[in-house]
């Protein structure tokens, strides 16, 4: 029996994985699940699949996790802390699900272990590749990708030579504002922001397909898991979302991965890996599509092309940078301190202000990721007060 962990259980890919977990009785033993506030939905899937250890992310939620779970003999925790610990307990696969920079931490503790870690947690990349792919070399472990572009360039690479490589292409939908004048994107709101057009997902990351944040640190990704130079890396807009990745090589062809946008699909190949087996995602039907369509991306439009192009090239700590100044921003949108426009903005503004400082060195360690996410993100902080100010 496969042991298996799920690190951000009650998001979009945490449930999507939970669910292709519970369709196949008797394969798996879930180790651990963890979660943030959603306490009755982590409760109901420590039950559904029996696990050992249920984790909250917020201390505060503990008792209530522990009131949902009483009589089951299910092992409960609370914090940071117990996250970690959740990934270190010996599992052959695990799910890195965890939103933003929180979840850099408990994927390197799960790598250690030298299981499969399914990398679905971009952040981790972009702002600590190296040491990701370091830590994962050093213990024996691999590292899977799940968003659906790099699993699209995965499959497209499989049986290939890296060597041979000339072109990497993800796509992009355009998000909600794809077809909006650039004079109105001033005045969009969150709830504008928040509906995604093709994709079913949660509200930060459907925010960051607006701006295009999403891909941006997908062109990151894909640079630091790849070993592909950044000017080899494109991006395209792709409204119909059925095209997730195209790799062109040296004589000229291309492959490309296609299949409905359902990250099951993504999800389940790695669960699956090396193997390919059946999951419930709609078949493409080529007749009744007819056409695909692609643009090049304006870069003005989606200022957020050209900073990670610039993050790329600095190297170092820019991408932890680049990340907490993203997220920060977000939440200001979020809570409506700013403009959508201004997140690229303060991005940018943050970059070049902790690069003047010095905080963008070469050295990648935890400790040292961490603390320029904590600068990029009392910088940003600044400049939103700044703003509404």
């Amino acid at each position: 029996m496969r042991r298996v962990t799920i690190l951000g259980a009650t998001g979009s890919i945490g449930c999507n994985t939970v669910s292709l977990i519970a369709e196949d009785p008797g394969t798996y033993e879930v180790v651990a699940l963890t979660g943030g506030r959603n306490v009755a939905l982590l409760a109901e899937q420590a039950r559904k699949l029996g696990v050992g250890l249920a984790v909250t992310a917020h201390e505060e939620c503990h008792d209530a996790l522990k009131s949902a779970l009483a009589g089951t003999g299910i092992e409960v925790a609370a914090g940071p802390e117990a996250l970690v610990e959740a990934a270190q307990r010996p599992a052959d696969w695990t799910m890195s699900a965890i939103v933003g920079a929180a979840g850099l931490a408990p994927g390197l503790a799960a790598l250690a272990q030298g299981g499969t870690l399914a990398l679905a947690n971009k952040e981790s990349l972009v702002c600590a590749g190296p040491l990701l792919m370091e830590t994962a070399r050093a213990a024996g472990a691999r590292i899977l990708p799940v968003d659906s572009e790099h699993s699209g360039v995965f499959q497209a690479l499989q049986g290939e030579d890296v060597a041979a490589v000339e072109r990497v292409v993800i796509t992009a939908s355009g998000g909600a504002f794809r077809d909006w004048p650039v004079e109105r994107l001033a005045m969009a709101t969150v709830a504008e922001a928040s509906s995604h057009p093709n994709w079913a997902m949660g509200q930060r990351i459907t925010i960051d397909s607006a701006s295009l944040f999403n891909k941006a640190l997908e062109l990151i990704e894909t640079h630091q898991y790849f070993g592909i130079s950044p000017e080899r890396i494109e991006a395209v807009i792709h409204p119909e979302s059925l095209v997730h990745a195209l790799v062109g090589f040296r004589d000229g062809g291309m492959i490309a991965h296609l299949g409905p946008p359902d990250m099951r699909h993504a999800i389940g190949y790695a669960l699956n890996w090396p193997e390919r087996r059946a999951v419930g995602v709609e078949r493409l039907d080529l007749a009744k599509i007819g056409s695909l369509t692609f643009s090049a991306p304006d870069e003005g439009r989606y200022p957020a092309l050209r900073l990670a192009r610039a993050v790329m090239a600095a190297g170092g700590l820019a991408g932890a940078v680049f990340n907490a100044a993203k997220e920060q921003a977000l939440d200001g949108f979020i809570a409506g301190q700013i403009g959508f426009l201004d997140m690229a903005s303060i991005v940018e503004d943050v970059l070049a202000k902790l690069a003047g400082e010095g905080h963008m060195g070469s050295t990648i360690t935890l400790e040292t990721v961490m603390a320029a996410d904590g600068a990029a993100r009392r910088a940003a902080s600044e400049l939103i007060d700044e703003r509404q100010g």
